[in-house]
């Protein structure tokens, strides 16, 4: 992603940023604006997604280790939580820890449920960026024909010339999926009766 906004962030401020254009809204011509300027709302979207990827982090580090049946500890010893969670932050190379409060660490997964939703996000602004690109570079003789895109995979079986923007439906249909996954994940994540849910297992799938 930061790779993908980095490669988008070039274009726009560079290359892309004296190239004048017709602006669309209901897909119909509107008024002017540099292709670069119209590139820098797509480095916006990815930023601001890219943070919200990264604040979901922390909550998904807190482990309820210790917490036992219900999060009250009960025949737990009484460092277990931080020496455990130490052994799998070594072990795995993340910062994970034990969870502020292990009763909502058992009886919910709000984490992953939020984590998701900050994919969901993303996948909806990759989505609506692939629809651009492609649709800016349809045609190219009878239609917009604005951009090119590179010929990875040129001709089909009747049409040796034609350039397919397979990259861009690549996209979006692994962005369908994690739109679908998310909302099979709130299902679940409402799921949870009093101390504990018990979807976890399609969860964590």
């Amino acid at each position: 992603m930061k790779t993908l906004k980095r490669t988008l962030n070039i274009n726009y401020k560079y290359r892309y940023k004296n190239i004048i254009k017709i602006g669309r809204t209901h897909t119909m011509d509107a008024v002017p604006l540099a292709l670069g300027q119209e590139f820098s709302g797509y480095v916006s979207q990815l930023e601001h997604n890219i943070q919200k990827l990264e604040h979901s982090l922390d909550h998904l580090s807190e482990l309820p280790i210790g917490g036992t049946v219900v999060g009250t500890g009960l025949n737990a010893p009484k460092t277990f939580d931080v020496i455990v969670c130490k052994k799998i932050a070594e072990f795995t190379g993340l910062p994970f820890k034990p969870a502020k409060n292990k009763f909502e660490g058992i009886s919910t997964r709000d984490a992953i449920v939020s984590a998701s939703g900050a994919l969901k996000s993303t996948a909806v602004s990759l989505f609506h960026i692939a629809n651009n690109i492609r649709f800016l570079a349809s045609g190219p003789r009878c239609s917009i024909g604005e951009i090119n895109l590179p010929a990875n995979e040129p001709g089909s079986s009747m049409m040796p010339g034609k350039v397919n923007p397979t990259q861009a439906e690549a996209l979006t249909m692994v962005c369908a999926q994690v739109i679908g996954n998310d909302v099979s994940i709130n299902i679940r994540g409402m799921n949870g009766y009093l101390q504990l849910n018990t979807i976890m297992p399609m969860i964590n799938r």
